[in-house]
Formats: structure tokens, sequence, C-alpha cells
């Protein structure tokens, strides 16, 4: 797989979303065809996230191990892949090292 280099011709929101007393980083991105994602960084910890829109979590550099609601597998993810979470679901997740992503919305 490729990961995603970069992105021309974005709008970047210049104000960061932390998340969980900093553990989590990232910054809101709008392409020109209006499609939003973020991009950022979660550095080590297990944490729960919920979602709302269905989402694809695009690992940029790094690694993680997650596991969606309903199940109790946890799963490994590295630079170059992804991984699909439903909408109106959740996830947890869990970093050794810097995990380096891009979500994809919807």
């Amino acid at each position: 797989m490729t990961t995603t280099e970069r992105f021309d011709g974005v709008t970047v929101a210049t104000r960061a979303s932390v998340y969980f007393d900093g553990k989590c980083v990232s910054h809101g991105i709008t392409l020109a065809d209006g499609t939003k994602k973020s991009v950022g960084v979660i550095l080590p910890a297990t944490l729960t996230f919920n979602t709302g829109a269905a989402e694809v979590m695009e690992c940029v550099a790094g690694f993680c191990e997650y596991k969606l609601a309903g199940s109790d597998e946890w799963r490994r993810s590295n630079a170059g892949e992804k991984f699909d979470v439903p909408a109106n679901s959740s996830f947890e997740i869990r970093v050794t090292e810097p995990y380096h992503y891009i979500c994809h919305f919807g």
C-alpha cells in the first residue's frame, strides 16, 4: 500500500484539536472539492474514539493496534495501511510510539 504524502490546494485549520490531555492532536483540512479530513498524531496511550460519520484511518508513520466496537480482537495497522470504522460507532486504539494518521471522513 502507499501512504498519502501530501494534499495540494487545501484549507488548513490553524488551531489544533487537542484530545485526551494532549495525547491526540489533529488539524482539520478541507480539500478544494469540500471534502473534510483531519491529520494528526496520537502519542503513546490507549484511547477510545466515538464516530458520527464513517471514518477511514490511514497510518502515515508508526503503527497502532485497534479494536472496533463489538469486537474482542485487536488488529495492527502499519504505515501505508488503513482501517475502516463504521458511522455511529467507536474504536479503541493503542500506540506505543507516535502514530501519524489521516482521518478520512464519510
